[in-house]
């Protein structure tokens, strides 16, 4: 299969110069990209690798048509154009409406007859799954869970804890939604388990990345708004609320009751405590450790950039002295303080 110069101009709506019959099946890098390829060029770093890419087609803006003299996609965003380009490419392969024999489906759940239960599932009562939905192999939707129109879930999900997911979610596989929060009382020097009533809302267009786990609330529910994406092996406690659009990369963990606002984007293994306000527009570094609230858009980091061992334990040694030095200072400046006044 494939499609066309023209036709994907056509579908993207974009302008295109040369071969409009140009068959084009996949999509490559320019340095990778074979006939029948279509690539792009979103950085200047990569304008050496036009000379000798193989590529039948490549997304380019209009002012570097002319550096590129085979056939051209011209594009105000070449990055975006290539995404949109290879998701028509590349379409996700649905199946029709149905249940297969293998999976055990309770009598109190509605199914719409065009949504599709892999095998091995098990779906509990009181569970809605609308149209179109996909349901993956083997997944555990235990009781009271809303699956919305179009949502795809990979294969071994699970989703317990009154649940609902909003429209075109996609959930990769092994994702656990749903999960008791961290809430326990001690009773001298015993943990008590706080039963955890709520539960978790995801909106429209939310993308949860595998083995990722996202808590049910402890009274209230959990929230990820419109549009969110979650990388993988990301942990969201309880009655987190992830405002939409937002992107977090993997390996991060969100601590309880904290409020992250619209359009932030969180890099990998960045650890945020409990109870915290984050505001919109909030850029994070990977690694970074976040222990107060934000309350201002703009970019933050912390943490230890990679340097030589040898120069990070001297490093190292001198920040466990930083007090004493601190105190030396303060000291310092008295004495000059005092011998300037005297004089």
């Amino acid at each position: 299969m494939g499609l066309t110069l023209a036709q994907l101009a056509s579908r993207l709506g974009c302008e295109f110069d040369g071969d409009a019959a140009c068959l084009i099946s996949g999509v490559a890098s320019l340095a990778d990209a074979t006939a029948g390829d279509l690539s792009f060029l979103a950085s200047p770093q990569y304008r050496a690798d036009l000379a000798s890419t193989q590529a039948s087609v490549v997304v380019v803006t209009k002012q570097d048509r002319i550096i590129c003299s085979g056939n051209v996609l011209i594009a105000i965003d070449p990055y975006l154009t290539y995404a949109r380009a290879a998701q028509l490419l590349y379409p996700e392969v649905v199946h029709d409406g149905g249940i297969h024999p293998s999976a055990v489906v309770d009598p109190a759940a509605q199914i719409d007859a065009s949504a599709w239960i892999d095998a091995l599932c098990v779906i509990g009562p009181d569970v809605v799954v609308a149209a179109n939905a996909q349901i993956g192999a083997g997944c555990i939707l235990d009781r009271d869970i809303t699956i919305g129109r179009d949502c795809r879930l990979l294969a071994n999900v699970m989703i317990h804890g009154r649940a609902s997911l909003g429209e075109r979610c996609l959930i990769q596989a092994g994702a656990v939604i749903g999960s008791d929060g961290f809430g326990y009382a001690n009773d001298q020097g015993k943990w008590v388990k706080i039963p955890q009533v709520g539960g978790v809302k995801l909106g429209d267009d939310v993308e949860v990345g595998a083995n990722t786990t996202i808590d049910r609330g402890a009274l209230s529910d959990t929230i990820i708004e419109n549009g969110v994406i979650l990388d993988n092996q990301i942990q969201i406690a309880h009655n987190v609320h992830i405002g939409e659009q937002t992107a977090i990369a993997g390996c991060t963990g969100v601590a309880g009751s904290t409020h992250i606002g619209k359009r932030c984007a969180i890099g990998g293994h960045v650890g945020i405590v409990g109870h915290l306000t984050i505001a919109d527009g909030v850029q994070i570094s990977a690694k970074t450790f976040v222990s107060q609230s934000i309350d201002s858009a703009g970019f933050y980091s912390s943490g230890t950039p990679l340097e030589s061992n040898a120069r990070w334990r001297r490093n190292f040694v001198r920040m466990k002295q930083l007090d004493e030095m601190a105190r030396r200072i303060k000291t310092l400046e008295k004495m000059v303080y005092k011998l300037s006044n005297d004089v």
